[in-house]
C-alpha cells in the first residue's frame, strides 16, 4: 500500500518510534486527546504539543486538514503507525485515527526533541 497523498514527509523510522514512545509516556504521566474531531480542537484552541496521524486512515479526507492545520499552528505531527496501534498506544482499546499530546508529562524533553529534529524535514 502506497502512503496517502497528504503524507508527504519521509520520515526516518527512528522518528516514528521515538513519537510512539512519547505518546506512551505521555498516556501515563500526561493527557491526550483521541479522534480527529478533538485532536482538531486542540490544535486550534494552541494546546497540543505533538500530533500523531494514522497511515491508514480511510477515506484520507478524514485528516487531511490535520497536517495544513499543525503547520500552520507551529505543532510537530507524524504519521506513525496504524489506526490500531494508535489507539492501543494511548490506552484505548479501539482504532483511532489522530491523538494530539495536550500535557507531554514527563515527555516533554523528548517531544522537544523530535520537534527539533522534525524541523529538519
Amino acid at each position: 500500500m502506497s502512503k496517502p497523498m497528504y503524507i508527504k514527509k519521509d520520515i526516518p523510522e527512528e522518528l516514528n518510534k521515538k513519537a510512539l514512545e512519547a505518546l506512551e509516556i505521555a498516556r501515563d504521566t500526561g493527557k491526550l486527546k483521541r479522534g480527529t474531531n478533538e485532536s482538531t480542537k486542540a490544535i486550534e484552541r494552541g494546546l497540543a504539543k505533538l500530533v500523531l496521524v494514522a497511515t491508514d486512515v480511510e477515506p484520507p479526507e478524514i485528516v487531511a486538514h490535520i497536517p495544513l492545520l499543525c503547520e500552520e499552528r507551529k505543532v510537530p505531527y507524524l504519521f506513525p503507525a496504524n489506526k490500531k496501534k494508535l489507539g492501543k498506544i494511548s490506552g484505548i482499546e479501539v482504532s483511532t485515527s489522530t491523538v494530539a499530546v495536550i500535557d507531554p508529562g514527563d515527555a516533554k524533553d523528548l517531544i522537544k526533541d523530535l520537534s527539533e529534529k522534525l524541523a529538519e524535514f
